[in-house]
């Protein structure tokens, strides 16, 4: 197992998986990853992890029988990259006593539990997520409601560009905050107003930079963006730091470290998402939290 770094209270942020829509496979792949979405998230003890690609699977076996007994999973949307872990979360396997709750926010208000009940079984997949030993609830809500939790734990919710729609989400966390900004296109107008006030003054924003503006050229309307509109809004809404992730698997290590240097003459706190990496930032007012804590870890 793999030790963490902060305190006991800090805020923590690991990527499990970093890519997007499919994943890479090869030794060029080996720096950045191969996982489609899983980040996990830590407010101190307090586990929330955020969309289930195949990055869950990796998070998964690293839990283990030692995972919550309520275990909440925060669905950006359905596409499969963003799910497809689900069925092969560790702590799902392990005993009847422990419940996964799905927050789904792009529905029009109706929980995942339909779409994932037709992914889920035969002839596309053998088993139901309902036979597994683990009990799944799943949440409905609309993008842009509080997500108000059992335990007053509070995350706030933003709609965002993408097919279907796709939800942003915000964990604040004593006097430091992350955001999750996955699957979203910029719009004309940039930064966006509403999007540029929800992520507002965070002290990390994980935002979907798949395509070089290069490539966007033929993926308008495909729902992603570029680091550099990434940066733009970070700029722009005084974000602390960025994280560029949904990495387009056809990127490679060197590809991907050109680009980041590139970023970072711009913007010297943004950095490209890491499978496994780990940021961590300690409560607001500890001595020495002002100094961001970010380190790539490998098993």
């Amino acid at each position: 197992m793999v030790r963490r770094v902060a305190s006991s209270d800090a805020l923590q942020v690991r990527f499990w998986g970093t890519r997007g829509s499919t994943c890479a496979s090869g030794p060029q792949y080996v720096e950045f990853g191969s996982h489609t979405p899983c980040v996990e998230v830590r407010c101190g003890e307090r586990l929330f992890i955020f969309d289930a690609g195949s990055g869950l699977a990796a998070l998964g076996a690293e839990l283990g029988p030692t995972a919550p007994d309520k275990i909440d999973i925060l669905l950006s949307h359905l596409h499969l990259d963003h799910i497809s872990g689900l069925p092969f979360f560790k702590p799902a396997l392990l005993g009847r006593e422990r419940v996964i709750r799905t927050y789904c926010g792009n529905l029009e208000g109706e929980s995942a539990m339909e779409p994932l009940n037709r992914l889920f079984a035969p002839p596309l997949f053998p088993v139901r997520l309902s036979q597994l030993p683990a009990r799944f609830e799943h949440h409905g809500f609309h993008a842009g409601e509080p997500l108000i939790f059992d335990d007053g734990m509070r995350v706030e919710t933003h709609l965002l560009n993408h097919p279907g729609g796709a939800t942003g989400f915000r964990i604040n966390h004593r006097g430091r905050s992350v955001c999750y900004i996955s699957d979203v296109e910029h719009s004309d107008l940039w930064p966006d107003p509403g999007l540029a006030d929800f992520v507002h003054g965070t002290d990390l924003m994980i935002f979907d930079g798949m395509f070089s503006a290069s490539e966007y050229a033929y993926c308008r309307g495909w729902g992603h963006s570029t680091w550099q509109k990434g940066v733009e809004l970070a700029q722009g809404a005084d974000v602390k730091s960025l994280a560029i992730f949904h990495l387009y698997p056809g990127h490679d290590d060197a590809s991907l470290k050109a680009s980041e240097a590139e970023m970072q003459a711009i913007m010297p706190t943004a950095f490209i998402a890491r499978e496994r990496q780990v940021v961590a930032f300690e409560p607001a007012g500890v001595t020495g939290a002002s100094k961001q804590e970010t380190l790539a870890v490998t098993a």
